[in-house]
């Protein structure tokens, strides 16, 4: 620990003391758990105050090329000061206490900027934090900076804004971090702030963070508030961890679950919102555990080497206890997949404005075309909504939530009627089959993205975890598909897994 002690302060001083050095050049902060961080509290051997203003001379340094950081907390030291004070006093840790939280701008947060990436939302500033930022600072976490997203995060390629531009994968810089939650993966991959949270329409926290070395949980349906969130279709939306470890990760939604009047949703969750969800964080979590294989989506124009870090992911599972059923056939899931998107980003988005931003000036979406936008992608999607309202395939299904939409209960029934004839503990597949594209070919090169096809529609959670790299160091990650509300038995696997591998490492951007 005297050996860490020196490090960090050592980071520390050469990051306050010198002028922005080269990235290859500075110094890397150890990447530190929240586990680790509080028994160094305990230990006297810093401060939260000292380790807020390591981060933030860390994004000094290492922000620029990335771009994942929008805007820094004035408040960050002065909370970090006021946690210090309390733990004096109390010798008491909350939860998260002192831990440097990174939250994606499209997530109110009360004296700081909330701009979903949009112009027509640059100058919006939330009068009161979201429910789940209330739950995480009640925790003790410090919301250290805000994070650039896909304007409106319609963007599952890539992550470019009209307000802060592109951002870039750490890993290799010429290629995307996915989107839409890219800029807390960049942040959280290159360490510039020990927990982040991002937001998943359809693929937006596990996209990123496989592409990133992260690990990223879309949960139940249900499960967590989406209160305070700019929407992009409400009836997919989940809000969500991205963090380096797995028991982070579990601490982290740990905070965030709860019922929320204001998202009628959560009384779904309300029986699951006081379970200890750490004492999942099994090592042997792997062991007797039925994981079952969906080569439908597995093998579906996949690129040779995610097929290797797949097929070896299985062969580590095998190896770590566990009993993998190859494949498992979910019948009719071609068809059942289909037709499960609507759009509802009109009424959504007009909905926030009306409830959150009451500016007569920006309150239709014709209001947000008419400001405008820097983006092509996003302009494209904006436009398109407004003529377009209901289901995808011009079905006339009315378009529910996913306990009452008939054609999102079909889907998750079947797939769980599967699970349940073959005792599964969980389905497994890539989160993308192809690695990252490029960020100036990113449409073309959009292939693979499997976070769409199940979770956002069925509402059952999906956990990515890393599984490898690809040439070149580019991450890749493989998903638990979970039945719904079952959180505990995704921890204890994903947990299993991540510990019998180590798979996370360091970005070192070329």
């Amino acid at each position: 620990m005297k050996y860490f002690l020196a490090a960090f302060f050592l980071t520390l001083l050469y990051a306050c003391g010198n002028p922005a050095p080269d990235q290859k050049q500075m110094p890397l902060l150890p990447e530190l758990t929240i586990a680790a961080i509080h028994a160094a509290y305990e230990a006297g051997e810093y401060t939260a105050e000292d380790l807020a203003t390591a981060y933030l001379a860390r994004m000094d340094s290492l922000n620029g090329p990335l771009n994942a950081i929008t805007y820094r907390n004035p408040e960050a030291l002065a909370d970090a000061r006021r946690l210090d004070e309390e733990f004096v006093a109390t010798g008491k840790l909350r939860p998260l206490h002192g831990i440097p939280l990174l939250v994606k701008d499209n997530i109110n947060t009360a004296g700081l900027p909330t701009t979903a990436g949009a112009l027509a939302l640059k100058d919006f500033v939330a009068e009161d934090d979201a429910f789940i930022i209330k739950r995480l600072r009640e925790a003790g976490a410090i919301i250290i900076a805000k994070t650039n997203m896909a304007e409106w995060a319609f963007s599952a390629m890539h992550t470019e804004s009209s307000t802060f531009g592109t951002t870039r994968n750490p890993y290799n810089l010429a290629y995307v971090p996915a989107g839409s939650s890219g800029g807390t993966a960049a942040a959280i991959a290159s360490n510039l702030a020990t927990i982040g949270l991002g937001t998943d329409t359809g693929n937006s926290i596990r996209g990123p963070s496989s592409h990133n070395a992260l690990v990223g949980f879309r949960t139940t349906l249900g499960l967590i508030s989406r209160e305070g969130i700019v929407p992009l279709y409400l009836r997919n939306d989940v809000v969500g961890p991205m963090c380096r470890t797995v028991a982070d990760a579990t601490r982290m939604m740990q905070a965030m679950t709860g019922y929320d009047p204001a998202d009628p949703i959560t009384q779904r969750g309300a029986d699951h919102a006081n379970i200890d969800y750490t004492g999942s964080l099994d090592l042997d979590g792997l062991k007797g555990a039925r994981i079952g294989v969906l080569r439908e989506l597995s093998e579906a124009d996949v690129h040779p080497e995610i097929s290797a870090l797949f097929n070896q992911a299985l062969a580590d599972m095998e190896r770590l206890g566990a009993t993998v059923v190859d494949p498992v056939v979910v019948p009719n899931f071609a068809e059942l997949r289909k037709s499960q998107w609507c759009e509802t980003f009109r009424a959504d988005l007009e909905d926030f404005l009306a409830t959150y931003v009451k500016n007569d000036s920006i309150a239709t979406l014709e209001d947000i075309v008419r400001i405008g936008s820097n983006n092509d992608y996003a302009r494209r999607n904006v436009t398109f909504s407004l003529t377009k309202e209901g289901r995808y395939g011009d079905l006339p299904e009315p378009c529910g939530d996913t306990y009452t939409d008939a054609r999102r209960i079909a889907f998750r029934d079947a797939i769980e009627r599967t699970m349940d004839s073959l005792e599964l503990d969980a389905i497994v597949y890539p989160s993308w089959n192809h690695p990252p594209a490029l960020i100036d070919s990113f449409e073309v090169q959009y292939l693979g993205d499997n976070s769409q096809i199940i979770c956002p529609h069925t509402g059952q959670p999906g956990f990515s975890v890393p599984m490898g790299y690809t040439t070149g160091d580019l991450p890749a990650g493989i998903q638990f598909l979970g039945r719904m509300f079952s959180e505990p038995t995704l921890v204890k696997l994903c947990y299993g897994f991540e510990q019998g591998t180590l798979h996370r490492k360091e970005p070192n951007p070329k």
